[in-house]
């Protein structure tokens, strides 16, 4: 499936489907799963329509012992050694500031 070509929503009721289809290979009703997690049935189908909180996207995929999913999903990622010889031993907090320096971006100039 070719994500990049889809809408936020149409990813949402994606990840929505095959939700539903792990739930289907474990022979489970929708509203034992509901149970499970603490949501109402419509709770829950509003979830695989792709309008539930990231949350319960969680806890969904814990009962269906499917969170190994998660880590692929956002990898752990790391700075290169020499990113963290620059910031010398602090962690990240916040990005920096990029200047556009493109021609067409005169501001700043006095000229």
């Amino acid at each position: 499936m070719k994500f990049d070509s889809m809408t936020d929503k149409a990813i949402a009721a994606e990840i929505g489907e095959r939700i539903e289809q792990l739930r289907l290979e474990r022979n489970l009703t929708q509203q034992q799963l509901a149970d499970h997690i603490g949501l109402s049935r419509v709770s829950y189908r509003h979830l695989v329509a792709g309008n539930g909180k990231f949350v319960n996207v969680i806890a969904v995929l814990r009962v269906l012992d499917q969170l190994a999913l998660v880590e692929r999903f956002v990898p752990e990622t790391v700075f290169s050694p020499m990113e963290q010889l620059k910031m010398k031993g602090k962690q990240r907090q916040r990005a920096s500031k990029t200047r556009d320096i493109s021609p067409d971006n005169d501001e700043g100039t006095d000229w």
